[in-house]
C-alpha cells in the first residue's frame, strides 16, 4: 500500500538555524533552475484582534519563511523568481503587516543568489473599519499581472447541487447580490492570482490556528489568500435551518430577528455609505441585545457551516489545476501545480481563531507535498478528529479535480524520524487545543481531553 507521508519535526524556537535544520531538505528538490516559486504565507492580519500587541500567534513568522526562502534561492542555483504573495483581510494594514518582516535581508539574499524577488498585496481594495462597519473604502493595484477569472461549472464545483437558503450565500461584502451572481446554481466564478496560477511551485506556510467558520485554518484554508475579489466567496448560507440556512446553528431570535435586520441594514449601507455612520452605534446596541460573537453563534461560526468547506476546496483545485486563461487542466492529477507545505505550528493559535487566538507553544514544523493530508495530520495533532471537520473530511471525497489519490487510513507520519501510522502517534505528541466556541464539544478526538494552554513569552 503506498503511504502518504507527512513530516513532523520539534522545533521549538524560532532560531533561524533550529527552523533551518527542522526543514526536510528533500522537501524542496522538486525546485528546479529557472522556476517561478510563490511562497503564500498567512498575512491575514497585521496583529491580534483585541491585544494589538501580539502577532506571532496570528501570521506567519518571519524566521520560518527566511529558512524557507534561503532554501528555494539555493534550489534555484542562480535563475529564476520568487513571489512572496497573499491578500490579507481587506481591512488588514499591509504595511503594518509588512513592517513585521526583514524585507531588506530578503532582497539582499535574493540579489546574492541572482534571482528575482517580488512581494505582492493581492488585494484590489481596503477597507477603514469602525466598530466592525466599513466607514471607508479605497482601491489597490492588486496582483500587477492580473487576475485569472475561473468559472467551475456545475459539477467541476464543489457548489454542483447544492440548495442556498431562502436569502442565498452571504460573501465578504455587503452586495449579497454579487455573491450569488458569481454562484447562481450553474456558474461559480472564483477571481484569482494570475501570478500564483502561472507559477510553477506553490509553497503554502500557514500558521496552524483554530477558525471560526472552518474549525481550523492550515493548508486548506489558506487558499483563501490567492483569491483577489472576496465578495465572490460565500462564507455562510444566510438565515437558520427552517431557511436552509447555516448562518445560525437554530431559528432562535438571532435567526428570525437579527439577520434579517443586519441583512437591510447593510443593504441601506450599500445605496447610502454615509448611513454607515449611524450603522457603527447601532451595531453596538446590537451586540448588547443579541450577543457578542464572543459568546454567540453567528455568521456561519460553527461546526455545521455546510457553505464555507465548499468555496475553500473549490480554490484548492483552481490553484492545482487551473490554467492562465481560466480554464481548468485536464484530468487526472498529471499536470498539477508542484506544491510545498510548512505549517508553522511552533506557536500556535488556540479559541477565537483565526482573528483573536490565545497562543499555544506547539514547538513544531509540519511539512509535505499534499495538503489534504497535511491539515489531516495537523487536526490529529491538535487532538481533533480530522473527520469532523468538513474542508478536511470531505476533501477525501472530491471527484471531479481530485485534491488526494489517498485514503485517509494511508496517511503515515515521520515524526523526528520515526514512521506512526495517523492513528498510532504517541499521546504526548499530542498537543489538545481549546476550540472556537462553535465547534467546542464537536471536533475533540475523545482519546485526548486535557487541555493545557501556555504562552511562550521568548518566541
Amino acid at each position: 500500500m503506498l503511504k502518504q507521508t507527512t513530516i513532523v519535526n520539534t522545533c521549538e524556537e524560532y532560531e533561524i538555524s533550529v527552523v533551518s535544520q527542522a526543514l526536510p531538505d528533500n522537501l524542496f528538490c522538486q525546485i528546479r533552475q529557472g522556476d517561478s516559486v510563490i511562497i503564500k504565507p498567512n498575512w491575514v492580519m497585521e496583529s491580534h484582534k483585541s491585544r494589538p500587541d501580539e502577532w506571532k500567534c496570528v501570521i506567519t513568522h518571519p524566521t520560518v519563511i527566511t529558512a524557507v526562502l534561503k532554501k528555494v534561492v539555493d534550489h534555484l542555483c542562480g535563475k529564476g523568481r520568487v513571489t512572496i504573495i497573499d491578500g490579507p483581510m481587506t481591512e488588514a494594514k499591509y504595511d503594518k503587516i509588512i513592517a513585521h518582516y526583514p524585507v531588506d535581508q530578503w532582497r539582499k539574499l535574493a540579489l546574492d543568489h541572482r534571482i528575482e524577488l517580488n512581494i505582492i498585496d493581492l488585494r484590489e481594495h481596503e477597507w477603514a473599519m469602525k466598530n466592525d462597519v466599513v466607514v471607508k473604502r479605497r482601491s489597490l493595484p492588486g496582483d500587477p499581472k492580473g487576475k485569472v477569472l475561473v468559472d467551475l461549472l456545475d459539477e467541476k464545483s464543489e457548489f454542483w447541487e447544492h440548495r442556498k437558503s431562502q436569502r442565498g450565500y452571504y460573501g465578504a461584502d455587503y452586495d449579497r447580490g454579487e455573491t450569488n451572481l458569481a454562484h447562481d446554481g450553474s456558474r461559480n466564478l472564483y477571481s484569482v492570482s494570475r501570478t500564483v496560477i502561472d507559477g510553477d511551485v506553490f509553497i503554502n506556510m500557514p500558521k496552524l490556528k483554530t477558525h471560526r467558520t472552518a474549525g481550523i485554518t492550515c493548508c486548506l484554508k489558506n487558499l483563501v489568500g490567492i483569491n483577489t475579489y472576496k465578495n465572490y466567496l460565500p462564507h455562510y448560507s444566510e438565515g437558520g435551518p427552517s431557511e436552509g440556512g447555516d448562518q445560525f446553528p437554530s431559528d432562535n431570535i438571532n435567526a428570525r430577528i437579527e439577520g434579517p435586520l443586519a441583512a437591510a441594514i447593510k443593504q441601506r449601507v450599500l445605496k447610502n455609505s454615509l448611513f454607515a455612520r449611524y450603522l457603527t452605534s447601532l451595531n453596538t446596541i446590537g451586540k448588547k441585545v443579541f450577543g457578542d460573537s464572543k459568546n454567540v453563534v453567528r455568521n456561519g461560526s460553527w461546526f455545521g457551516n455546510d457553505t464555507l468547506w465548499r468555496m475553500v476546496l473549490d480554490l484548492n483545485k483552481i490553484l492545482l489545476y487551473a490554467n492562465p486563461d481560466g480554464t481548468m487542466r485536464p484530468r487526472p492529477h498529471v499536470q498539477a501545480k508542484r506544491y510545498i507545505g510548512v505549517v508553522d505550528a511552533i506557536l500556535a493559535g488556540e479559541g477565537e481563531g483565526p482573528l483573536s487566538p490565545d497562543p499555544v507553544t506547539m514547538g513544531y514544523l509540519i511539512c509535505g507535498t499534499n495538503p489534504v493530508a497535511i491539515d489531516t495530520t495537523c487536526a490529529t495533532l491538535m487532538g481533533y478528529d480530522p473527520l469532523k471537520i468538513p474542508t478536511i473530511s470531505r476533501a477525501f471525497d472530491v471527484i471531479n479535480y481530485p485534491l488526494c489519490d489517498f485514503s485517509i487510513g494511508e496517511i503515515e507520519i515521520m515524526m523526528n524520524g520515526v514512521r506512526h501510522g495517523l492513528n498510532e502517534i504517541p499521546a504526548e505528541f499530542i498537543i489538545p487545543f481549546e476550540p472556537q466556541h462553535g465547534w467546542k464539544d464537536h471536533i475533540e478526538n475523545s482519546k485526548f481531553q486535557q487541555h493545557t494552554s501556555t504562552t511562550l513569552e521568548t518566541l
